[in-house]
């Protein structure tokens, strides 16, 4: 049962990522260059390395290779941490954090932020998909 709903996870997610990716992208690009009256960097700075890290966990879904996995795990647990600590952040100071990616967990983009990276773990994590990044389960015993 669990399968039928993982499996398409993987789709998803890579569909997903790039076009989260391109929104946060051109919102850093243009708070950082085009808006006119910005005084805070802080923001825009957070919505770059927002779509950086959506940027860099696409690579990881769009290429099956062990690096790439590594990168995407990590890069998606950089990402909970950073959602949940701006997010908390933005509750406690909402005028220092400002209207980040992150703001609120996420909730200018539906909270896609909060979940998405919650998703590709599980999916990552997954054993069906493991094997796809070529880890197998004599790699794990070598590695206990």
């Amino acid at each position: 049962m669990w399968e039928s709903l993982v499996s398409p996870a993987g789709y998803i997610l890579a569909v997903s990522y790039p076009v989260l990716a391109i929104s946060t992208g051109f919102r850093a690009g243009y708070q950082l260059c085009c808006k006119e009256g910005v005084t805070d960097y802080f923001p825009p700075l957070m919505s770059a390395v927002a779509a950086l890290c959506y940027l860099s966990a696409t690579i990881g879904f769009a290429y099956r290779r062990r690096w790439t996995w590594w990168l995407s795990v990590l890069v998606l647990g950089f990402e909970t941490a950073m959602t949940l600590l701006i997010g908390t952040w933005s509750l406690i100071d909402p005028q220092t954090v400002g209207h980040t990616v992150w703001r609120h967990f996420g909730e200018d983009y539906g909270y896609f932020p909060l979940f998405q990276p919650l998703i590709g773990l599980l999916w990552l994590l997954w054993p069906g998909t493991r094997m796809l990044y070529r880890f197998s389960s004599l790699d794990e015993r070598r590695t206990m």
